[in-house]
C-alpha cells in the first residue's frame, strides 16, 4: 500500500480540497443512490471513458477496450460498462449521463499549480536526456540509458514513469514505440530517446536524437539538418491567439522554401524530405487537426480541439516524424509547449537540438563512464 490515504473519515478535508459538496464511504453508494433515485433528482453522471492508470493514457485504454470488443473469444466488458449496466439494472428510474466530456474540458486548461508540476516533470526528463548525450558511447546497451534516467527521476522525487522508455538505436527507431531496450549500440548508430517521468501525477513527453559516437556522419547531418529546419519552422511559429491551422500554414510555407534550397545525396532522401513537407502541407489544409497531443495528468492527455485559437493554459507537444523506409531511417524530436497570455513558452528548448550543441555536450564525461557497471558472470 501507499500508507495513509484519504478516506470518508477525512470528508471535511476532501470537500475542502476538491470542492465536492458531499463525501460518503463507498460502502454507502447503494444507499445514497437509492435515496437519490427516489427524490427529485433523476440524473446520475459517471465516467464512460476508461480509467487511466499509472503510465497509461486514454488512447491506450480505449485501444484495449476496442480490442476486447473485437475479439469474439473475449466477452469481458470494461469496468465502466459493467458499472453503467449495474446502475441501469438497480436504479431504472435514473438517467445515466456521461461525465467524461465535462472532466476532459476541465483538464484541457491547466492551472498554475498544474503547470508547476508539469515543469518539474519536464525538467527531470530534460536532465536525463542531456545526461544521455554525455553518457552515450558505442558499446553501451539501450537499457543502461533507461536505468540512468530512472535514477535521475527517482533521485529527484518522481514517483514513476510517464510512459515506458523509448530508447531506440539504429533501425530500432524505425519501429513505432520500440521499447525492448536490449540492443548494444554501435559506432555509427543514430539514437532516439523519448522518456519522461510521472511527477506528482503530472507528466511530460520529450524526445531527442543523437549520434552514438558523438559525431554526426554525412547522412545524419544531411537528413537531421533538414528535419531540424522544418521542426523549428513549426516550433517557433506557435503563439497564443493563432489557430493550429494558421501555425501549420506559416510552418508549411517555410518548409517549402527550405525544401527548394536543400540538396540531397540520394534520391530516396529527397523523396523522403518531399513527402514529409507535402504531408505537412496537406495537414495545414484542415482546420480540425491539432499540432501534436496534449500533456497533463496523462502523457497523451484528454481534451478536444475545435479548431479555435490557442489559449493560455494549454500544454502540448509537437513530434513530426521523417521516415526513409528504404534504409529504415526514422527522425523525430519532441518538445513541450505551454501557451501563455503573451505567446508560448517552450519549456524544453534548452535541451540541445542543434548539431553543434549536441556534439559539444557529447564530449563531456557521462555518469555511465564515471560509474561503470559491474559485469555479472
Amino acid at each position: 500500500g501507499e500508507g495513509k490515504m484519504l478516506s470518508a473519515e477525512d470528508a471535511d478535508l476532501v470537500k475542502k480540497l476538491s470542492g465536492i459538496d458531499n463525501v460518503y464511504a463507498s460502502e454507502m453508494l447503494t444507499e445514497q443512490l437509492g435515496r437519490f433515485s427516489n427524490g427529485s433528482q433523476d440524473t446520475a453522471y459517471t465516467l464512460f471513458s476508461p480509467a487511466e492508470g499509472l503510465a497509461v493514457s486514454r488512447d491506450l485504454g480505449l485501444r484495449v477496450t476496442a480490442d476486447a470488443l473485437a475479439d469474439q473469444w473475449d466477452l469481458t466488458a470494461s469496468k465502466e460498462s459493467r458499472f453503467i449496466q449495474l446502475l441501469k439494472n438497480r436504479f431504472p428510474a435514473l438517467t445515466i449521463k456521461n461525465l467524461s466530456p465535462t472532466i476532459d474540458k476541465m483538464r484541457l486548461i491547466k492551472s498554475p499549480n498544474e503547470i508547476t508540476l508539469i515543469k518539474k516533470a519536464t525538467r527531470l526528463s530534460s536532465l536525463a536526456l542531456m545526461e544521455a548525450m554525455r553518457s552515450t558511447v558505442p558499446g553501451i546497451a539501450e537499457y543502461e540509458l533507461d536505468g540512468m534516467a530512472k535514477y535521475i527521476y527517482h533521485r529527484n522525487g518522481a514517483q514513476g514513469d510517464a510512459y515506458y522508455s523509448l530508447i531506440a538505436s539504429a533501425e530500432n527507431a524505425f519501429y513505432p514505440h520500440y521499447h525492448e531496450g536490449k540492443r548494444v549500440m554501435k559506432d555509427g548508430d543514430f539514437l532516439l530517446m523519448d522518456y519522461a517521468p510521472d511527477y506528482g501525477y503530472y507528466m511530460s513527453d520529450v524526445t531527442r536524437m543523437m549520434p552514438v559516437n558523438g559525431k554526426f556522419n554525412s547522412w545524419q547531418r544531411e537528413l537531421y539538418g533538414f528535419y531540424l529546419g522544418c521542426y523549428k519552422a513549426i516550433l517557433y511559429n506557435i503563439k497564443a491567439g493563432l489557430t493550429a491551422q494558421e501555425i501549420k500554414k506559416l510552418a508549411a510555407a517555410e518548409m517549402e522554401q527550405l525544401l527548394k534550397r536543400s540538396k540531397f545525396s540520394k534520391p530516396i532522401y529527397e523523396n523522403a524530405a518531399r513527402s514529409f513537407v507535402q504531408s505537412y502541407v496537406r495537414s495545414s489544409e484542415s482546420a480540425r487537426g491539432m499540432l501534436g497531443h496534449w500533456v497533463g495528468m496523462a502523457t497523451h492527455d484528454v481534451g478536444g480541439y475545435d479548431g479555435g485559437p490557442l489559449v493560455a493554459g494549454m500544454v502540448f507537444t509537437i513530434e513530426p516524424a521523417l521516415r526513409v523506409p528504404e534504409e529504415k531511417i526514422y527522425i523525430r524530436l519532441e518538445d513541450m509547449i505551454i501557451v501563455t497570455d503573451k505567446g508560448a513558452e517552450i519549456i524544453t528548448d534548452y535541451i540541445p537540438m542543434d548539431i553543434d550543441a549536441i556534439e559539444k555536450l557529447m564530449k563531456e564525461e557521462g555518469i555511465l563512464q564515471k560509474y561503470p557497471k559491474d559485469v555479472v558472470k
